[in-house]
């Protein structure tokens, strides 16, 4: 499929600047949906200045008061593709959940409304909840947080809605990032900051197995699935390459405070352990992990 319009919303979040960037460099016009309070904002000048020869519009969307189809007519009816990558809440926030589900329809048909004739939405690994072996798409899915349930439940609803609307549909089941913008409160960056500064850092047995993707590479991702992926299907976007997390976390010492004793804790519970397939999603669209876990983390 040839993009020459896309539709983003979260544009400028962990993910979504990193798309953004992406489709910029790609020389695709992007309609930038954008929370109008989010500190993230301050990135579109960055993007623009990068960027200057390709068209960028930002629209600042209150979700609280107005329906997203409601900006249908200042998004343009002439978009090839909708990225959705908007969500907030905690994880176990059910009222914020609930109205994320809303929302991811709210999207979809503003992306029908809008032109475009794709709509990838963002799902994640915690669809799957806690499974034994190698994480595949056909596994069934049991989430046990609400965080979880709901990215399911947005997932086949907005498969149904797609279909009634006649919008080609992709959900895309982001697995764990780590790199450039990541933001504080993740393992990764707290890690780093007190390796850096010698403060105690509570570990888990991190026996489990983890997979870490650049977020580069993850919006490349995103972008072959816009291109090529299969209408209809659901895809695993992760490195393929896990392994056990205590490798990461060692990796991470050796680079920011190499000699520091780590020490190791109990199982977390509940045990969540990551041994994916990209299998499916290589074979579709020919999508390869460039980015090395050492890169990813230097940058954060």
């Amino acid at each position: 499929m040839e993009i020459k319009k896309a539709v983003v919303s979260g544009a400028l979040g962990f993910a979504g600047v990193h798309l953004t960037d992406l489709l910029l460099s790609q020389g695709i016009e992007v309609t930038a949906l954008l929370r109008p309070d989010s500190s993230h904002n301050e990135r579109l000048d960055m993007l623009k200045t990068k960027h200057s020869e390709v068209y960028v519009k930002a629209l600042c969307v209150d979700r609280a008061q107005h329906s997203l189809t409601d900006y249908a007519d200042e998004i343009g009816t002439d978009n090839d593709v909708f990225f959705d990558l908007a969500w907030g809440g905690g994880r176990n926030d059910m009222p914020a959940q609930t109205e994320n589900i809303d929302r991811c329809l709210d999207s979809l048909k503003a992306a029908a409304l809008t032109g475009c004739r794709r709509y990838v939405g963002v799902g994640s690994q915690a669809e799957y909840g806690v499974v034994s072996g190698v994480i595949t798409e056909e596994m069934p899915a049991r989430p046990f947080s609400a965080y979880g349930a709901a990215k399911l439940s947005a997932c086949h609803l907005s498969r149904i809605l797609a279909q009634q609307l006649g919008v080609e549909w992709i959900w895309g089941r982001i697995f764990s990032l780590t790199g450039e913008y990541e933001p504080a409160g993740r393992m990764m960056p707290d890690l780093i900051r007190k390796l850096k500064t010698g403060e105690p850092f509570s570990l888990s047995s991190c026996r489990q197995m983890w997979d870490y993707l650049d977020p580069k590479d993850c919006a490349a991702a995103l972008l072959a699935l816009a291109q090529r992926g299969r209408s209809g299907e659901i895809y695993n976007i992760a490195n393929g390459a896990y392994r056990p997390l205590r490798e990461f976390v060692e990796e991470a010492r050796d680079i920011f405070a190499p000699g520091t004793e780590l020490s190791f804790g109990a199982d977390p519970d509940p045990f969540v352990s990551l041994a994916v397939s990209v299998d499916k999603l290589k074979n579709d669209t020919g999508w390869e992990a460039r980015i090395s876990f050492r890169e990813s983390i230097m940058k954060i």
